[in-house]
């Protein structure tokens, strides 16, 4: 019996994304069908946390990642409490503005390496 490869391992993982979607999505309509949790709209909130957690799994950690990745999700959460009348418009705009900056920070780490995009343009010019 042969090992899987990594390449069958990552593409794996990717093809859950759309199930786990779904069904958060089911999840999240139901719970507002039922009243448990007031409306919200679950394919925004949900559309965000995907982009952010997408980031991750298909670049992995990087410097453009740290700051793509958390601010999704963060967008997502801030969602949520501005759809439940948690926080206002005008609380949630500065509050990413104070995350953004943050983010950028954290990505400047030394250990944080450099997204392989950039790498790869930076040997082709070299080339060239």
């Amino acid at each position: 019996m042969s090992q899987p490869s990594a390449t069958t391992k990552k593409t794996d993982k990717k093809t859950l994304i759309l199930p786990l979607l779904i069904i958060s999505i089911g999840i999240g309509w139901l719970l507002t069908t039922l009243g448990i949790v007031p409306g919200i709209n679950w394919i925004w909130t949900l559309g965000l946390a995907v982009v952010g957690l997408l980031s991750f799994a298909v670049s992995g950690i990087d410097k453009s990642t740290v700051v793509i990745g958390p601010f999704f999700l963060i967008s997502s959460c801030l969602s949520v409490l501005r759809q439940t009348g948690r926080i206002t418009l005008d609380v949630e705009v500065p509050i990413l503005v104070i995350v953004v900056g943050c983010l950028l920070l954290v990505a400047r780490n030394k250990s944080i390496p450099i997204p392989d995009w950039v790498v790869l343009e930076s040997k082709e010019k070299a080339n060239k």
